[in-house]
């Protein structure tokens, strides 16, 4: 697919960029905004407000992307106004996250993901280990807790422990 003048979600012809739409090897271009935002579009509601149109769309990658999005906001109403070959929508569906995966954030509202570094940006005493955890100490290679987004595991002066997310911020 050759890589077209505007977003094939918003329109859009800033910074525009091809993604590729897993998991086939089908790409669709975006702009920086949707970009930005298209793995958590949460955090950037209003933009997705351009899906109202572009789920009309009859190039199937641009479908699949406007059902992921508006699966992931919880928009069931325009979900039950959009059609989908039966192939398309498994491949939509393919794609998307499970929902019994809570998605972690630290103090700022920033997403964690299994390997990122975080810094405290309190003191915290560890129970059972005899000793503080410092303000500013960075935590590297971060491991999400198991249903429990308000929690990860990492380590801190070599003890792997339990710290909770409000008290992280993402580096």
């Amino acid at each position: 697919m050759i890589m077209s003048t505007q977003c094939d979600l918003c329109n859009s012809t800033e910074g525009l960029v091809e993604y590729t739409v897993a998991p086939k090897d089908e790409t669709i271009t975006i702009c920086s905004t949707c970009a930005a935002s298209i793995e958590d579009p949460a955090q950037n509601e209003k933009h997705w407000n351009c899906l109202h149109e572009s789920m009309w769309s009859t190039e199937p990658a641009v479908q699949v992307v406007a059902y992921r999005l508006l699966t992931r906001l919880g928009a069931q109403d325009q979900l039950d106004m959009m059609y989908l070959e039966d192939d398309i929508r498994e491949w939509a569906e393919a794609g998307l996250v499970s929902a019994d995966v809570p998605v972690v954030r630290d103090s700022n509202g920033t997403v964690l993901n299994e390997g990122d570094s975080v810094s405290i940006i309190k003191d915290l005493p560890v129970k059972g280990a005899g000793f503080t955890a410092k303000q500013g100490t960075t935590v590297k290679n971060i491991r999400m807790v198991a249903d429990d987004p308000t929690h990860i595991q990492g380590k801190v002066n070599g003890t792997m422990i339990f710290l909770k997310t409000e008290f992280l911020k993402k580096l």
